[in-house]
């Protein structure tokens, strides 16, 4: 077996392949670095496969927390296990949106699914699933309800801050004016995807367009982002665990080797 560990700073995500390359296990626990949810989403993963620890031939760890992974035989970047972990789920994409819980990143990539550019936002929460959560909290509503909140909108309420902070203020001034809460919601949205569109336009993106990530499980945020970018924006099969399944993948392939 060979597993694929990604370690964010929201949850920690396990995959785990056979030796025929097929999917034996997937686990995702919504605790991230400095926590035991490594351990669980491991646990949870080596139950699924029926395997204990001793059936593991390699381990590669990605993600924010993967230099402190002490399971893994080797650590890759996040950007290169979603290119990799994209091109195995069979997408033929040529770019990916992967906004997680603290940032957001565009990887364009080339022939045979190298990664060719990538622009990443990190340093602040706009963009990210941070500020979705924040939104939420602000509109009193729990982050998987956004998406059905948002579909309820009639208009877009604008909303025009990058920084998280001034959002929140503007949300809930907006709130206090009147504005409904499904239209600040679809607000929201729009925020997100306009911050994405820039990162897309700085690497040249191209059709076709994947995304992965925890927020790629919302539908309006999708949606947004599609006609923000006037193409189809396609949610891959388990969006949050495909840096994991890359991982995995690499893990395969350096035994292997």
């Amino acid at each position: 077996m060979y597993v694929g560990i990604d370690i964010g700073s929201s949850s920690s995500k396990v995959a785990i392949l056979n030796e025929n390359r097929e999917i034996a296990a997937l686990a995702v626990t919504k605790l991230g670095t400095g926590t035991d949810g490594l351990l669980t989403s491991l646990k949870e993963a080596y139950e699924q496969a029926g395997i204990t620890q001793e059936d593991v031939k390699f381990t590669v760890a990605t993600g924010y927390g993967r230099m402190n992974c002490k399971q893994a035989g080797k650590q890759i970047t996040e950007i290169t296990c979603h290119a990799k972990g994209t091109a195995f789920l069979e997408y033929h994409a040529k770019t990916i949106i992967d906004i997680g819980g603290q940032d957001a990143k565009v990887i364009r990539l080339g022939s045979g699914g190298q990664v060719e550019n990538f622009v990443m936002n990190e340093k602040c929460a706009a963009g990210t699933g941070r500020f979705l959560e924040v939104m939420a909290r602000v509109l009193g509503c729990q982050l998987g309800e956004l998406s059905s909140l948002a579909e309820e909108s009639e208009k877009d309420v604008s909303i025009s801050s990058v920084c998280t902070v001034f959002a929140e203020s503007e949300v809930i001034s907006a709130l206090a004016s009147g504005e409904k809460r499904s239209d600040v919601a679809r607000g929201a949205h729009r925020a997100v995807a306009r911050r994405v569109a820039g990162m897309y336009n700085r690497v040249n993106g191209l059709d076709p367009v994947v995304m992965t990530g925890g927020v790629a499980l919302n539908p309006d945020m999708v949606r947004c982002l599609s006609e923000e970018l006037k193409t189809t924006v396609i949610p891959v099969k388990h969006p949050q665990i495909a840096g994991a399944i890359g991982a995995a993948v690499f893990a395969y392939e350096k035994y292997h080797k």
